[in-house]
């Protein structure tokens, strides 16, 4: 971990006609952190505080991080909730369903989790989440009659969408564990969130709460430097095992949490094996997807959700090229290339896309030329007219000072 400052004196779907380029931008600005955070309930997650707060033993933000480190929960199941503001528009419900699409190709299932779970950036919903250990997780989506499960058992992923009775299936690489989709784990999850902890960050300890009847001490993480969009982020952490409880995210501008979610119910023993089993339902629409990326459609097989162990597949969350990152620490901004496409503007998209994106989008000039900045409350993008895109958690005046640099 990167040296810290503690402080303990305080106590639509995409249209068809975007091409891979777009869908590479457009997933940047559809905030996947949020998506990241949502499919990984199973570690940082808040809950519903109990009422009265602990008393428990002093601790300074060195050893509660240590803690938080050296935790090693390998098992649990609960009830979740997630809240999540972005600021975006209603649209009712158009907005949801725009990111959606916004996640998945023009082919995809609708039980593909990328897909899926991007619905998690507006609202609230009820998650039940369960892991055992690095190899088996489950996360199911309650809506109203409906269900969407996703279900890692090995080197199998499993997507369900009772809705539409439609499947996805996926292979892990045999090293599963450092998978994108394994840090959906306890210890993997908050070491992911950590990673913000350095020199450019404040963190203390600010006092205790009950968690889903646990006993947990706040642990308070605030950025030092101007220009970011990020306020404070609070973790519950369960004073006995370490394990992260809770997770708020407030703007730096204040008012509701951008990101609250929280375990409304926890049991710390090992689920039951059959948990992580699936069984597709006779007559179900199976999505496969393949080493390559490639998917494939066919009726489904009345047998059970098995796969050959020497099949290998392409782990979950890999579809884009990696950005060049200017900046450092909670001002970082990446940079892509959409191979001078650009993100189609309100006017030229047309329909439901195109009156999204007009209500996110602000015009701006610079040096380096002209684009235009997509906001949300906690993550902003600059797509400039060459085919830049310029995201982060940051301000659009960052954005375009970023621009202007790079130019």
């Amino acid at each position: 971990m990167a040296p810290y400052e503690t402080d303990d004196s305080a106590d639509t779907g995409e249209r068809d006609e975007l091409r891979s380029g777009r869908r590479r931008a457009a997933r940047y600005i559809v905030p996947v952190t949020v998506v990241g955070v949502a499919a990984a309930t199973i570690g940082l997650v808040p809950a519903l505080a109990d009422s009265g707060d602990p008393n428990l033993p002093k601790i300074t933000a060195q050893q509660l991080l240590d803690k938080v480190a050296e935790s090693d929960v390998q098992q649990l199941s609960g009830t979740v909730k997630i809240s999540t503001d972005l600021g975006l528009p209603d649209l009712g419900g158009l907005e949801s369903n725009l990111m959606s699409g916004a996640a998945k190709s023009g082919d995809g299932s609708s039980a593909d989790p990328t897909a899926k779970l991007t619905e998690l950036a507006t609202g609230t919903h009820t998650l039940r989440v369960a892991a055992d250990g690095p190899d088996r997780q489950k996360v199911s989506l309650l809506e109203n009659a409906a269900e969407y499960s996703l279900i890692h058992n090995g080197k199998d992923v499993w997507g369900y969408d009772s809705q539409s009775n439609e499947v996805y299936h996926a292979t892990t690489t045999a090293d599963a564990s450092k998978s994108d989709e394994t840090r959906a784990t306890p210890k993997g999850l908050t070491d992911e969130a950590l990673k913000s902890v350095d020199d450019t960050t404040s963190v203390t300890v600010d006092g205790t709460e009950h968690v889903a009847g646990r006993d947990a001490y706040k642990l308070l993480i605030k950025p030092k430097q101007s220009g970011t969009t990020v306020g404070t982020i609070s973790v519950a952490v369960d004073a006995k095992t370490g394990l992260p409880l809770k997770f708020t995210l407030t703007p730096a501008t204040g008012g509701a949490a951008v990101v609250d979610v929280g375990f409304t119910q926890l049991s710390l023993a090992k689920p039951a094996a059959s948990t992580f089993d699936f069984k597709t339902p006779k007559g179900a629409k199976v999505t496969t997807e393949d080493s390559a990326g490639e998917t494939s459609k066919a009726p489904a097989p009345d047998r059970s959700g098995t796969s050959d162990p020497g099949k290998s597949g392409k782990d979950l969350g890999k579809g884009a090229d990696d950005p060049t990152v200017l900046g450092k620490g909670w001002n970082s901004i990446a940079v892509f290339e959409t191979g001078g496409q650009g993100i189609p503007s309100g006017s030229s998209a047309g329909g439901d896309l195109g009156g999204f994106l007009s209500s996110l989008g602000d015009q701006v000039k610079g040096s380096f030329g002209s684009g235009t900045v997509y906001s949300t409350r906690l993550i902003n993008a600059l797509v400039t007219d060459d085919g830049k895109v310029y995201v982060g958690a940051v301000t659009k005046s960052a954005l375009v000072k970023a621009a202007d640099a790079a130019k």
